[in-house]
């Protein structure tokens, strides 16, 4: 686990958090990621696996996918992914396969979360490539954010 800075990993947090917000507003599981690259946004996105039909569309693997585009490049050796809910295991992977230089991450998640919330998968030493990781940034704020969506489904 690494800290770099922040100020900076707060500011880009909370817009990860207002797509959680428009997720949310799209009747999607309130999600939202942002990467990241020399200080830039290079892509944004939330979870749409409703919308399209689609298991793997979580919104680290459409930001993933958007950024590898925007920098015309899979491997995203110097993008820092920014997401308010600790990643699954297909994120997981889909991080380790852009080669993604840092993690940050809001929220723990204890019945699927890859990086210590439930597993250590992305963590694990046997992977060749070693992705910087940063858990609990605006934890409570992200938690919020997903306990209202859960209470609105079950009342």
């Amino acid at each position: 686990m690494t800290k770099e800075n922040p100020d900076k990993d707060h500011y880009w947090m909370q817009l990860a958090l207002e797509q959680a917000r428009i997720t949310a507003a799209l009747d999607e599981v309130p999600v939202g990621a942002v990467v990241v690259q020399s200080d830039q946004i290079i892509a944004v996105s939330g979870n749409r696996t409703v919308s399209e039909h689609d298991p793997c569309a979580h919104a680290e693997v459409l930001a993933l996918r958007e950024a590898a585009k925007m920098i015309e490049n899979y491997r995203l050796t110097e993008a820092t992914l920014y997401v308010t809910l600790e990643p699954c295991m297909m994120c997981a992977g889909a991080i380790l396969a852009a080669r993604v230089k840092r993690l940050v991450f809001a929220a723990y998640d204890l019945k699927t979360g890859a990086v210590g919330g439930c597993f250590n998968w992305l963590t694990d030493s046997k992977h060749t490539h070693k992705v910087q990781v940063l858990g609990g940034v605006l934890e409570e704020e992200s938690a919020q954010v997903l306990q209202e969506f859960f209470r609105s489904k079950r009342s």
